[in-house]
């Protein structure tokens, strides 16, 4: 542990407690600067020398990474809010990735849970298990009965894919400065928009109309309701 004179006066008892506060401290700088931290970074807020930080971080991208862990279910509500009573897909993930864009600009920690397994674009590991479950995780909080419109689970998994692949090529390259926020809106909803319209479609009028009369029994049909699309 770090002497008496560093963590504010209180050092931690124990193990857990010291990374739970040199998490707590990292978030909070990421907030207030809207940028990385550095271990340097972390261990001035607390009080305390880098090698401390080390001990229990290796990198400034594990304890990005640690941080942006303990902010998911923050920003999940947020999105949540965001996305509230829109029913259409195209709407939903159009919208919800025009936040998750601005967010991540705001809080770039977030980046690197969605990101860190494309660094070095390795074709065989740009779909991480953790990003998958992130994106998994923010359209479950979507409006949107996703059995209605022709998607079972292998499905929703390959549109998490698919979204999480657009939303890396922002990361690596930004949307351009002559490019306003309506515009981009309008790009993402006609070709990532259009995509999710089309498997909407193929569902034909008798899944959507079964939905409509009960979507329990939509829902039952289990994997076969993307046969005959």
């Amino acid at each position: 542990m770090a002497r008496r004179r560093g963590w504010g006066g209180e050092p931690p008892r124990t193990d857990e407690e010291a990374t739970a506060r040199i998490i707590d401290a990292a978030v909070k700088l990421i907030a207030e600067t809207g940028k990385g931290i550095s271990i340097a970074d972390v261990a001035a807020a607390l009080g305390v020398i880098r090698q401390t930080v080390y001990r229990y971080f290796p990198t400034a991208e594990a304890l990005m990474h640690a941080a942006a862990i303990a902010s998911v279910d923050g920003f999940l509500d947020r999105l949540a809010g965001t996305v509230s009573g829109i029913a259409d897909p195209a709407e939903a993930m159009t919208e919800g990735v025009m936040f998750t864009l601005e967010e991540v600009a705001r809080t770039p920690h977030l980046a690197i849970l969605l990101s860190e397994p494309y660094e070095n674009a390795r074709p065989s590991s740009m779909a991480s298990d953790e990003a998958q479950d992130f994106g998994m995780r923010m359209i479950n909080r979507f409006d949107v009965d996703w059995a209605r419109h022709g998607y079972d689970d292998p499905a929703l998994h390959e549109l998490v894919e698919f979204t999480l692949r657009t939303m890396l090529s922002f990361f690596v390259a930004p949307n351009p400065p002559g490019r306003s926020r309506e515009e981009l809106r309008h790009f993402i909803k006609r070709w990532l928009g259009g995509a999710i319209s089309a498997q909407s479609r193929s569902a034909g009028p008798g899944l959507r109309r079964s939905g409509e009369q009960g979507v329990g029994q939509a829902r039952g049909g289990g994997g076969h309701l993307l046969d005959g699309g």
